[in-house]
């Protein structure tokens, strides 16, 4: 027998279904928080890259106006 099946087993022959689901709940909200807090992470960091490879863009080109 797994853990998985240890810890259903433990939560049911107590009566506590509520509470297993409450807990698959709650584990899955956070992490799907945290794979959101990482995807937003990654995003703010590419969007910075290309500021910063915009700004010296213009500063490189600054002077090609006529």
């Amino acid at each position: 027998m797994n853990l998985l099946d240890q810890i259903v087993t433990a939560f049911v022959g107590r009566a506590d279904v509520g509470h297993l689901g409450l807990l698959l709940w709650a584990a899955t909200a956070s992490a799907a928080a945290w794979f959101v807090m990482r995807e937003l992470s990654a995003a703010n960091r590419r969007f910075d890259e290309f500021v910063r490879e915009l700004n010296r863009f213009n500063a490189r080109h600054e002077g090609d106006q006529p």
